[in-house]
């Protein structure tokens, strides 16, 4: 099979990540809808955003795991069957409780399916352009809020956000179902000049560390730690970017404009990022665009009106967006590709933990204080905290090319 192949499998990845996670993270879009609906407060539901969160987090390491066992496809098609059955059941959720455990636990534990995988898959295909494959995969989770917000948008004012819910349930599984049977595993690895190889042309196994001992290195919690307070300080934000904007009056589906702008520049910020860190390295990339990060999400305290929210959203998104496929980068360049699905699994599961923190903060800030100011202030701090871990970083050492299962 051509490595040309590789390419088929990142632009399925890309369709995967933007239907799966789209409708994963699409809470963001029903929560005003449902406050008005139900009578719940924004912290009640926020709270299945937070729940979601930590079960991604929880299942991540697991899916992770199994696609180092089962491959890439299996687990993105169990992962979207339970997503499929999650909304569905949330759409039908009875009281506050049963819908944050619904959408909090099984939608959560279905959305860790498809992040670490799809990232192990890029990886595996490329040697060269790896950072562009990643970026480009992620860029479909960019593309979610131009695609799917404003569809569940449309489906919620013309009928209700229950059967919004219910359609999307169904939209996701019936698309992601047959974009999976896309992804292959890619061709054995070429080894380098002058390398021995194995009956068949396999690169040797070569001693490896073990994924509990990758757990204990000090790259692993720099990697691990910084990813977490990237994804807590802007996880906020982009959660109540379109409640925020509506309750500076601006129209409900201009609001989720602001979120499509977003989603739009954050998939630019993965495409430029990506090939950037290509030509000059993962850690001048990861700090700039962590350092513009923070200042983009304590920037939102002093916006209200509709040109500033545009404008801001392009530049936090570009940011946000651009550094988080880096993360794959870094761990396939310290651990390699044998363990990498375990590791990057542990890596989101710290991440979804950070990003946990967001929706909840939000909604308690603004039920107690009547506004979002304390959000983009303890965001702006926790994004300087990632700024100063990411300096830590030191250099990947040099590894030959590993064999991973990915299909």
């Amino acid at each position: 099979m051509s490595t040309r192949y590789g390419w088929v499998v990142v632009a399925a990845g890309a369709l995967i990540s933007c239907v799966a996670m789209g409708a994963a993270f699409s809470l963001a879009i029903f929560l005003q809808p449902i406050v008005v609906d139900t009578g719940w407060s924004r912290t009640g539901v926020s709270t299945a955003a937070t729940l979601l969160f930590i079960a991604m987090g929880f299942s991540a390491f697991g899916w992770g795991w199994l696609s180092d066992r089962w491959g890439v496809r299996p687990v993105i098609i169990a992962g979207v069957v339970l997503l499929g059955l999650g909304l569905v059941a949330t759409s039908r959720a009875g009281d506050l409780v049963q819908f944050q455990l619904l959408f909090g636990i099984l939608i959560g534990t279905a959305g860790g399916a498809f992040y670490a995988p799809l990232m192990t898959i890029a990886t595996a295909w490329f040697e060269r352009h790896r950072s562009l494959a990643v970026a480009l995969i992620s860029a479909g989770t960019g593309m979610a809020p131009l695609i799917v917000a404003p569809v569940v948008r449309w489906l919620i004012t013309a009928y209700d956000w229950r059967t919004a819910m219910l359609a999307l349930g169904v939209g996701a599984t019936a698309v992601v179902v047959p974009a999976a049977l896309l992804i292959r595993k890619p061709p054995p690895a070429i080894p380098p000049p002058g390398m021995p190889t194995r009956r068949g042309g396999a690169v040797p196994a070569q001693p490896s560390m073990t994924a509990a001992q990758a757990f204990r290195t000090p790259a692993f919690a720099a990697i691990a730690l910084t990813h977490f307070c990237c994804c807590a300080a802007h996880s906020g934000p982009i959660f109540h970017m379109v409640t925020y904007a509506i309750g500076c009056g601006i129209d409900p589906m201009t609001a989720v404009s602001v979120f499509g702008v977003a989603g739009l520049s954050g998939l630019g910020g993965r495409l430029v990022f990506g090939v950037s860190s290509d030509r000059f390295g993962v850690k001048p990339v990861l700090v700039t665009g962590l350092l513009i990060q923070a200042i983009a999400a304590g920037t939102y305290i002093f916006v209200s009106r509709l040109g500033e929210f545009y404008a801001l959203a392009v530049v936090f998104a570009l940011a946000y967006g651009g550094v988080m496929p880096l993360y794959a980068t870094l761990v396939r360049d310290y651990f390699g590709l044998r363990i990498m699905g375990t590791v990057f699994g542990a890596v989101s599961a710290v991440a979804n933990f950070g990003m946990a923190l967001g929706p909840l903060a939000g909604g308690w800030a603004f039920d107690t204080f009547g506004g979002y100011g304390w959000l983009y202030i303890g965001s702006f701090g926790i994004g300087l905290g990632a700024v100063a871990v990411a300096l830590t970083f030191k250099p990947a050492p040099r590894t030959a090319p590993l064999a991973v299962r990915t299909a």
